[in-house]
């Protein structure tokens, strides 16, 4: 349990760079599942590996932060493509990296126009309502 009263497990992929469908499956084990509105599995990692592989989500969504640069969706394009929502955080950095917030937006909609974004700011709070808002409105049934 996290300090929000929320199950967290955390699942090793022994070496691997990305989780892999068995491992969520195994993991699930551990959950009560009943009632259950949304469960997020965090793939953590790089842009790459995590890309190809179905984990049985209903969908993806990258998060990258500013201090990554605007060059990442050009660089790491099957992330972007295979993602329906965008979360760019730590726009509260963005005076002090080599980003531009609208560069970042026109490759990752380059790559893929049907991406919905997001600009957040945890530290500051930025934009977490909105994306609070869109998941309850279009995820959490």
């Amino acid at each position: 349990m996290s300090n929000y009263n929320v199950p967290v497990v955390q699942i090793i992929t022994n070496g691997s760079c990305h989780l892999e469908a068995n491992l969520i499956k195994d993991a699930l084990e551990n959950f009560e599942l009943n009632g259950t509105n949304l469960l997020i599995i965090e793939n953590v990692g790089n842009l790459v590996c995590p890309a190809g592989y179905d984990l049985g989500e209903d969908l993806k969504v990258v998060i990258i932060s500013v201090t990554e640069g605007d060059d990442k969706p050009l660089k790491y394009p099957k992330m972007f493509i295979n993602s329906k929502v965008l979360v760019i955080n730590k726009i509260d950095l963005l005076p002090f990296v080599n980003c531009s917030i609208e560069t970042l937006k026109a490759n990752a909609l380059k790559v893929n126009p049907g991406l919905k974004i997001f600009e957040t700011s945890c530290t500051k709070g930025e934009g977490i309502a909105e994306w609070c808002g869109w998941l309850e409105d279009n995820i959490i049934k």
